[in-house]
């Protein structure tokens, strides 16, 4: 089902549904990310919901950027989802504090993992994206309307994986014509001519509203 006029990256609340026909293969970027094949084959062919509370609050601790006074006690966007999998796979949950600190985590599946989010808003948004963020798939499909944008970067501490990913939500209009929540992702491991890079666009059908705003112990805190 295509996004109603009332969402947008400020109003994710709801419940969304990975369109399987419409997103890309993220086999490849899983296994980028060091996740074992059999992992990677129950996951394709699970059914992947994201239930999604957003919120405005205190930030969230704790932060590998220090967080003065003022800062404790102001008011930024947070982002809650709850992932669930069928065929019995174990979901995550995301604890996304937009406020461009970074905040460490260890995730069963993505292992030991620090992470930023932020908006970028206005006219200017896409121009600024890829000035921070130079891969030119992380821009692809986003209209010139100047519609806000919000990007996820996340950095594998774990010696053994090390990868990076980069993500830029938003909304846009996808192949079958229809308004769409999106995410483009880019995954990176090494460096330099040994560097590889995997992509994939991820787009989401809209189920509903949430059926219980009360939210899970937290996961993911980036």
């Amino acid at each position: 089902m295509a996004a109603p006029a009332s969402k947008n990256i400020h109003n994710l609340n709801g419940k969304w549904q990975m369109n399987k026909s419409l997103s890309g293969d993220f086999g490849a970027v899983l296994s980028l990310q060091g996740v074992g094949f059999i992992m990677r084959k129950t996951i394709g062919a699970a059914s992947i919901t994201l239930h999604t509370t957003q919120l405005e609050g205190p930030p969230a601790e704790p932060t590998e950027d220090p967080l003065d006074d003022a800062a404790k006690t102001e008011s930024v966007t947070h982002i809650n989802i709850d992932q669930t999998m069928t065929g019995g796979i174990k979901g995550t949950t995301e604890r996304r504090c937009v406020d461009n600190r970074r905040r460490e985590h260890t995730d069963w599946l993505f292992g030991h993992v620090s992470g930023r989010t932020l908006f970028y808003k206005g006219a200017d948004a896409k121009a600024q994206i890829a000035k921070d963020f130079p891969d030119p798939f992380l821009l692809e499909g986003w209209p010139d309307d100047g519609e806000d944008l919000l990007v996820s970067y996340v950095l594998n501490l774990d010696k053994d994986r090390g990868w990076e990913a980069t993500q830029v939500w938003g909304f846009q209009t996808a192949k079958d014509g229809t308004r769409r929540y999106v995410r483009n992702v880019v995954v990176t491991k090494g460096e330099g001519s040994k560097q590889q890079r995997v992509t994939v666009q991820l787009i989401y059908d809209f189920l509903g509203e949430r059926d219980d705003e009360k939210s899970e112990d937290a996961e993911l805190t980036y």
